[in-house]
């Protein structure tokens, strides 16, 4: 049974021609039918509302029945529709019918023989629309579910650690501890060195294997409270919040700079030492409002020192 809530625009120039097709589709049930009888009206036509099938002459002036198709898959495009585009020719070939395709039409009627051909294909078309329609609905589904998933996604996988976007919450929650509570924050940023090198000599797979150490090290030394993450294959950082900032010293780090740089890791290649600089920044309330970006530039800023030095190399905000 055909659909008789089915939108067909159709466009043609000669109105005796439209006014065959329109009483045809009238008679087989078909209620949604608009006409148009040049492409510009039929372009207007869909822009206030997308059609599931169109049936256009192929030969019209100012903008032919090609021109058109492009032109509507433009607006399929924007508006995550597909229209059902059905030329109606009396143009022979497989040439000719062979570029038609290529250039998005989906189906052809031929003038000598509409009255045998114009159901059949409508009907063909209207089963056709409903699976593209249903299709398009389900991938715009999709598509919205894997965003959603994203932007809950809190994890770097390779680690177990939070992640970058997981750092940014948590460093909006801090900020706005220290401005409501008092206390102080500090935000460190780890980097690991030599880098290239290991992979260079032992493999990504080894790298992977280490990096996991890291982070199982980093976890051990840090404080149940603090907010460790992983920015990237060899950056961390952490959050830490204070009762004072003066506790924001190098020598309040000291544990965890001497358990990544003092202390040899076990892998698969052996025993493997790493060097690793720290880049520490703190804060009080004296300092908000501050963005996070900024904090965040501070620290990469500082790192190249901490990497050149060998010690934790820390800042307090703002700076005396």
């Amino acid at each position: 049974m055909p659909n008789p809530h089915l939108s067909i625009l159709v466009v043609d120039d000669a109105k005796f021609s439209s006014a065959i097709i329109g009483r045809a589709l009238s008679q087989a049930g078909y209620q949604d039918v608009r006409f148009a009888t040049s492409a510009a009206e039929a372009l207007r036509n869909l822009e206030e509302r997308p059609a599931s099938v169109l049936l256009a002459d192929w030969l019209m002036p100012e903008m032919d029945g090609l021109e058109l198709t492009g032109r509507v898959r433009q607006l399929d495009e924007a508006a995550e529709h597909y229209t059902y585009i059905v030329l109606l020719t009396g143009k022979e070939g497989e040439n000719v019918l062979s570029e038609a395709f290529d250039r998005g039409v989906d189906d052809f009627i031929s003038k000598s023989s509409m009255n045998e051909q114009l159901l059949p294909r409508v009907f063909a078309a209207d089963r056709l629309c409903n699976t593209l329609q249903r299709l398009l609905h389900e991938n715009a589904l999709l598509v919205q579910n894997i965003a959603s998933l994203e932007e809950r996604n809190l994890v770097d996988p390779l680690t177990g650690l939070g992640n970058t976007r997981y750092l940014k919450q948590k460093l909006a929650d801090s900020l706005r501890q220290v401005e409501s509570r008092g206390g102080a924050m500090c935000y460190m940023m780890i980097g690991l060195q030599g880098v290239d090198e290991l992979i260079s000599s032992h493999g990504t797979q080894f790298y992977t294997e280490l990096l996991r150490s890291v982070a199982r090290r980093l976890q051990q030394l840090v404080r149940p409270l603090d907010v460790l993450v992983s920015l990237d294959d060899r950056h961390f950082a952490l959050i830490t919040l204070l009762d004072d900032l003066h506790e924001c010293a190098p020598s309040s780090f000291k544990r965890l700079h001497e358990g990544l740089n003092l202390k040899a890791f076990k892998t698969s290649e052996g025993f493997i030492s790493l060097k690793a600089g720290f880049a520490v920044v703190g804060l009080d309330s004296k300092a908000l409002p501050l963005e996070q970006q900024q904090l965040l530039d501070v620290a990469a800023r500082l790192l190249p020192e901490a990497h050149a030095s060998g010690r934790v190399t820390a800042v307090r905000l703002p700076r005396p």
